[in-house]
């Protein structure tokens, strides 16, 4: 895909969004960041418009997606996915006004902890996910409702999903690669890094597949 291509970046004032909209724009592309708290990305660039806003608010998706090539969706809330699948409801909405405009690509990051639709998680994976992880629970049954709205009603959609293993900031650990067996732990700059290439890999297209660094896969 060009370098020069317009991307619609949520959840950008994130942990990892901060990174992938840092390392988007170093790359030449042109972002476009929803954020409920502008203040909060700390980036200047003339390639970067921030407009305010949230999924859980009523929002004109048809101005945010006008002149978007790819949408890049980083979001996470943890109080709110306790009460409802609110990315879920977001995604449900987000894919018809995608399709108006001509977007076709979307990359949609979710928790490493949450299953592909059709698998089921490596047994140490289930085994966090049920013990340390359990308070994330909404979250990982979010994430899976979304794939699951992808692989079902939007495959004529160029989407892709990262199950990313985020751990914590910090400086870089290494490459990640896809890898359908395993998934690393990994920083939010590495995690950052992996989405921006993955968005321009076709051969990731209508894959929900980890991210494992070299001597994990």
């Amino acid at each position: 895909m060009s370098t020069q291509q317009s991307l619609l970046v949520l959840g950008a004032t994130g942990q990892t969004g901060r990174h992938f909209t840092r390392l988007a724009l170093a790359d030449g592309r042109r972002v476009r960041a929803l954020a409920r708290n502008p203040g909060k990305l700390g980036i200047a660039h003339d390639e970067l418009e921030v407009v305010q806003g949230s999924i859980t608010e009523p929002l004109d998706l048809d101005r945010l997606l006008d002149g978007v090539d790819a949408v890049v969706a980083m979001l996470g809330d943890v109080v709110a996915q306790r009460e409802r699948q609110v990315n879920t409801e977001f995604v449900r909405a987000l894919v018809p006004a995608m399709r108006r405009n001509g977007t076709r690509r979307f990359l949609y990051q979710a928790g490493g902890l949450s299953a592909a639709p059709g698998t089921r998680l490596a047994l140490p994976l289930r085994l966090v996910r049920s013990t340390v992880a359990r308070g994330y629970i909404g979250q990982h049954q979010d994430n899976e409702a979304v794939m699951r709205y992808l692989t079902d009603e939007a495959t004529d959609l160029e989407w892709m999903v990262h199950r990313a293993g985020i751990g914590s900031d910090g400086p870089s650990k290494g490459t990640l690669r896809r890898s359908r067996r395993w998934i690393s732990i990994a920083t939010f700059v590495d995690c950052a890094a992996y989405s921006l290439r993955m968005l321009d890999d076709d051969g990731a297209v209508h894959s929900c597949d980890g991210s494992a660094y070299a001597r994990g896969r």
